[in-house]
Parts: structure tokens; sequence; C-alpha cells
């Protein structure tokens, strides 16, 4: 016969077992919940209906951390942007400019959107990237070959000719470009998924960056000769992004 402890034994020590699975599971949601805040690839939800940006502390309020006109001042220009169908200035360097909205009322809610102009033939659009958002991009005139490179190792490149209805999406931080290739200007709209997707130009940002990255790096990442480094770091950059 079992002594009369046994049960009690038995007892606590499911309990112990049944206070275990708790605990583990318990760590397990919190680290999910910490590995999705972490991976999360989009710009904060915000707590209240708007946000409209406001530079004058005296005439705004905080809310949900930011600085933002008081909702009861709010009138509906806060939420509107005119002039999206004038033509963007393409007589630069690549021929092509962007053109952002402005729009105050954006202000935390996590899109943006531009206008894209290309002049005839060259109108380039530089292989560049977005840090911080996807990209759509929809033709509305012209002819556009666009495209985008994945990452290491494999490298691919996705590429397409795009009339005008047409929808290409670039994805978040990967190298991409649009080229006219048209004999007409073309002209394209892009929204992304941040309010301030930010913008590297890739050119731009190894030749012409601000102090110059030294030459005998350059010349051993892209294998050039020193005198065609020093070369292309004398060029003027042209920006052709009215965002920065």
């Amino acid at each position: 016969m079992l002594p009369s402890f046994i049960p009690y034994q038995v007892e606590d020590c499911y309990l112990v077992l049944k206070t275990m699975k708790a605990v583990y599971f318990l760590a397990a949601f919190v680290l999910l919940g910490l590995a999705s805040k972490l991976a999360s690839a989009s710009d904060p939800s915000p707590l209240q209906d708007f946000c409209i940006a406001v530079n004058d502390a005296k005439n705004g309020v905080f809310t949900n951390g930011k600085l933002c006109k008081d909702p009861k001042l709010a009138t509906p220009e806060d939420f509107f942007f005119s002039g999206l169908n004038i033509p963007g200035n393409t007589s630069n360097q690549v021929g092509s400019m962007v053109t952002p909205v402005i729009v105050s009322g954006l202000n935390t809610f996590g899109i943006s959107l531009v206008r894209i102009d290309f002049a005839p033939y060259v109108g380039l659009n530089p292989l560049h990237t977005h840090p911080r958002a996807t990209e759509i991009l929809v033709v509305v005139q012209g002819t556009l070959y666009v495209g985008f490179v994945t990452s290491n190792p494999d490298n691919r490149l996705f590429t397409k000719v795009l009339y005008p209805g047409d929808v290409f999406v670039f994805p978040l931080g990967l190298i991409h470009f649009q080229f006219n290739i048209g004999h007409t200007n073309a002209v394209a709209f892009a929204a992304l998924s941040s309010q301030n997707p930010g913008v590297v130009t890739i050119a731009n940002a190894v030749f012409g960056s601000d102090a110059d990255i030294n030459p005998d790096v350059l010349a051993k990442a892209f294998q050039l000769d020193k005198n065609i480094v020093n070369q292309l770091q004398s060029r003027f950059w042209s920006d052709n992004d009215n965002r920065n």
C-alpha cells in the first residue's frame, strides 16, 4: 500500500507542470509580440482621426506623441492639394522631375504620393531605393521601361514596358528605375507606403557624397580605374527629387 502523502505529491507535481506550461506560453506570446513589432515595415498606426502637422507650438496640441493642429481648428484645406496637373520641369541632367504632394493632413497616415515627369526619349528616374516604403506606380501618359533588382545573392532583374493605365510595384528597399522610351513626354503617379519613404539615389550617394568616399574604396568596389573614379566624383550630380 502506498503512503498517504503520495497523492498530494502527484497533485503538487501536476500543479507545477501546469504553472510551467502557462509561463512558457506567456513567454512565447510576449516574444511573438516583440518580434511582430520589430518586423513592422510600415509607419505606426495613428491613435486619432487625424493629426494635421504644425510647427507652431502655440496653435498645436500633442496627440499620439505628435505636435498637431487642434482638431477643432481643422479645415478642408488641411486635406487638400492643388496643382498635380502641372508638368514638372525636366530640364536637368536626367530628364525627369519628381513632384511630391504636400498635404499637412497626411501626417501619421503612413502614405505619400508623387507625380513623375519624363522628357521624351531620355527621361530617366535614376536607380534609387526607398528605405522605408513599397512603391506602386501607374502610368497615365507615354511609355516607360521600368524595373527593380532583388537583393543578394540572386540580384534578379525584373523589368516591364508600361503603357497608359499600366501599374507596377517596386518592393520596399530594392533598387529600381523608370525610363522613358517613347517619343513623347511621359507622366506617372506613384504612391508609397510611408509618410517619409526616403530616397537614396545610387549614383549620387556613391559618387556625390559629402565628403567624398575614398577613391581607392570605389575603385576596388566597382573594379574601375582610379582616374575614372576621380572623374565621376568631380561631376555635378543633380537631384530630380523635390521631396528632399
